[in-house]
């Protein structure tokens, strides 16, 4: 109840004070650009900071019961592949600094992670529930999208897709 109670919440926030229609990113559109920091207060200029380069963007929460075994399996395909030029983003969607921290040492995982504390990217990228996952090719192009819970295999096979 609490997990449907808060995506109502993101939907109609997400609709409030706009008259533009839901953001739809369909495979084939660039992915948005975006400016905001990493946890631990870095900047990251999306898309100038990864130009030429594949990218996974990721959106998750903590309170998102299929995130943190998620996460886990993105860290083992993330080592493996990292040498070859994977990158990967995990957005946190509208939590604080504290919680995000929290799940991080819980967790364990070494990517980065962003900030999107107001949800404003999760916006741009019309996310409207947790795990949502992109995979850009080096063209800043979206070529794969993943809505909820996928496994390790299916997120890997994605992602060296964008490494061809």
């Amino acid at each position: 109840m609490r997990l449907f109670t808060l995506l109502l919440s993101l939907t109609l926030l997400g609709a409030c004070g706009s008259d533009n229609p839901a953001i739809k990113l369909n495979i084939g559109d660039p992915a948005p650009k975006f400016a905001t920091v990493t946890v631990d207060g870095k900047n990251v200029p999306f898309s100038e900071a990864y130009a030429g380069k594949p990218v996974v963007i990721r959106f998750w929460a903590d309170w998102c019961k299929y995130c943190e075994g998620e996460m886990r399996g993105i860290e083992g395909v993330y080592q493996q592949h990292r040498g070859k030029g994977l990158a990967v983003l995990a957005i946190n969607a509208g939590q604080d600094k504290a919680t995000i921290q929290a799940f991080i040492n819980k967790v364990g995982f070494t990517y980065p992670v962003l900030m999107d504390e107001s949800s404003a990217i999760a916006r741009s990228y019309g996310v409207v529930g947790l795990p949502t996952t992109y995979f850009v090719d080096a063209a800043g192009i979206i070529r794969a999208k993943i809505v909820g819970e996928a496994d390790a295999a299916t997120f890997e096979r994605q992602a060296l897709a964008l490494l061809k």
